[in-house]
């Protein structure tokens, strides 16, 4: 029997993106460019399963501390370790690298070193601070958000590999897997993403459920999502009519969106989807921008270039959800 639609399959595709873009463990996959394509075209659905783990994190935290900036510092600290801040360092490396003045081959040797110089140090540190403090707001779509941040970083990914763009350096993770991506599966995988993302947005915006957890001294704690995401089950019966998608609601208590479209007078089961489908736009747009620029500049993507692009896409889709939501 042969082995092809073992080693060929979707099952071998995600594989090797969750090895690839993760540090959960994978059996090994002896991947050719059809499998690579497949991955990388998958890629913002391993995005998926990280923004829901840091979701998590942000919920849980937020809610029994009561401090949703804590939330918010170890859910961007939990990404991190889900992927071994190798996105981080890949940001760093490429801000030295385009910082260095450098023609192609000086920029490339740059970010092949084992140091990061003062252009990676401050590039990470404000990426790092905007996604916190983009999160720590604790308002009624912030763990939506910190999804559709995720998902757009490794959508951006997706574009990277594209037919048509070249690999800046003839062997490592760029030349693996640039141009396996055929621009149909890039738009297949654009639009599921932002399907996924809408629907857990009007999850969002519908409410969130409170859970009863057992704390250490035998007693229950009650663990109130809705304490951190406050568009709960009251504001269903609302009459929004004429008003601020995020007052006049039966409670009328907890942050209000103050972004560029809580102007709009928009039912708010399409103002929060439709927000953050317009800060995924953003990210892309940015991350976009940052690919035709590293390619010029050096050629090609390398796996630096890839790790600045999740980075940068995440940043500025978490920044544009502030500002529009």
């Amino acid at each position: 029997m042969s082995d092809e639609p073992r080693t060929s399959g979707l099952g071998a595709a995600w594989r090797f993106a969750v090895g690839t873009l993760t540090i959960l463990p994978v059996r090994p996959v002896d991947a050719g460019r059809v499998v690579v394509g497949r991955a990388m075209a998958l890629a913002p659905f391993v995005g998926v399963v990280l923004g829901l783990a840091g979701a998590v994190v942000l919920v849980v935290t937020g809610s029994l501390s009561g401090s949703p900036l804590l939330g918010a510092v170890l859910a961007v600290g939990a990404l991190a370790w889900l992927t071994r801040a190798l996105h981080l360092d890949g940001l760093a490396d490429l801000a030295d690298g385009l910082g260095s003045g450098k023609p192609s081959d000086g920029a490339l040797e740059v970010m092949k070193r084992s140091d990061i110089g003062p252009f990676g140090v401050v590039t990470a540190v404000i990426a790092l601070l905007v996604q916190v403090a983009a999160l720590s707001g604790g308002d009624a779509v912030a763990w939506v958000a910190l999804v559709a941040a995720a998902v757009t970083g490794r959508l951006a990914v997706t574009w990277a590999c594209r037919e048509g763009v070249p690999p800046a350096r003839p062997a490592g993770l760029g030349a693996l897997v640039a141009g396996t991506v055929r621009r149909g599966a890039a738009m297949g995988a654009t639009l599921g993403s932002a399907v996924v993302v809408a629907v857990l947005a009007l999850v969002a915006v519908i409410g969130a459920p409170a859970f009863c957890v057992p704390a250490a001294d035998g007693t229950r704690v009650v663990l109130d999502l809705g304490a951190l995401f406050p568009a709960g089950f009251e504001r269903r019966y609302a009459d929004y009519s004429g008003l601020s998608p995020y007052a006049g609601s039966i409670s009328d208590t907890g942050p209000r969106a103050t972004g560029l479209l809580s102007h709009l007078t928009v039912d708010p089961y399409l103002l929060a989807p439709a927000g953050l489908l317009l800060a995924m736009a953003a990210g892309l747009g940015a991350a976009a921008l940052l690919r035709r620029r590293a390619v010029r500049r050096l050629g090609g993507i390398t796996g630096d270039v890839l790790g600045a692009l999740v980075e940068t896409a995440t940043t500025v889709t978490l920044l544009a959800a502030v500002l529009l939501l």
